[in-house]
């Protein structure tokens, strides 16, 4: 009795990674441009706060240039993100929306915790006109770049971008309630709305860090997207 032969398939040619549109990588360079950008200013503003805050012992102003520190970092993770091969890379999206979201949580009990304590000790912080001159600028700058990545995140498909975005447009809040913290102690003596300011921004951050977690809801057009799906990743959750 002969043996049946076994016939092999031939093996099909893996399919090759959907080819970007041109308007895509468009807004990845951007996305990666604004990134750079971000990455030296919130590590120039982030030391300069953060000295300043000790010198004046100004939780608020310690909290806003940890912040920055903070943004800084996230923005290195967008650049990483959008980066030789992980650009096609859901996988690689859903990394980078946990680290940017894990930084907010990161920030918020360290400065909950000191201005509680500064309200309960009355520890009063001194006047510091350097860093009300650079919570202004802060004020100035950080909704442009914010709303910027915001709006090619939204063109991306990426909740990571978003949350960068995110973290500038609360930068620009939380330098808002420094300032008006440190304007009011300057002027009137009002010492308390230094730590006040640090619980804003405390509670921010929360509320940043969980909408980020969850992906944030941003869908990108189908004519961005590097697939042929209306909605390729989490980012379109509502």
């Amino acid at each position: 009795m002969s043996t049946p032969e076994l016939s092999v398939l031939p093996q099909r040619p893996s399919a090759a990674p959907p080819r970007p549109s041109a308007d895509y990588l468009r807004a990845v360079r951007w996305v990666k441009q604004l990134s750079w950008l971000s990455l030296v200013w919130m590590g120039a503003e982030g030391t300069i706060a953060i000295v300043a805050g000790v010198l004046a012992g100004s939780i608020a102003l310690v909290g806003f240039g940890i912040d920055s520190a903070i943004e800084g970092f996230a923005s290195a993770i967008i650049v990483w993100r959008f980066t030789g091969s992980r650009l096609h890379s859901h996988a690689a999206e859903q990394r980078a929306q946990k680290l940017v979201a894990s930084q907010f949580f990161l920030l918020a009990p360290y400065i909950a915790f000191e201005a509680v304590h500064r309200l309960i000790t009355g520890e009063r912080p001194d006047v510091s006109w350097l860093g009300m001159a650079l919570t202004a600028s802060s004020l100035i700058g950080m909704p442009l770049l914010g709303i910027a990545k915001v709006r090619l995140a939204h063109q991306l498909g990426s909740p990571a971008t978003k949350g960068e975005g995110n973290q500038n447009l609360l930068c620009a809040y939380l330098a808002g309630a420094v300032l008006i913290g440190l304007g009011a102690n300057a002027a009137f003596g009002l010492w308390w709305l230094d730590p006040i300011a640090a619980l804003v921004i405390a509670g921010v951050a929360v509320r940043e860090g969980l909408e980020t977690w969850r992906g944030g809801g941003c869908c990108a057009g189908p004519a961005l997207l590097p697939t042929n799906d209306d909605c390729a990743d989490d980012c379109c959750d509502k």
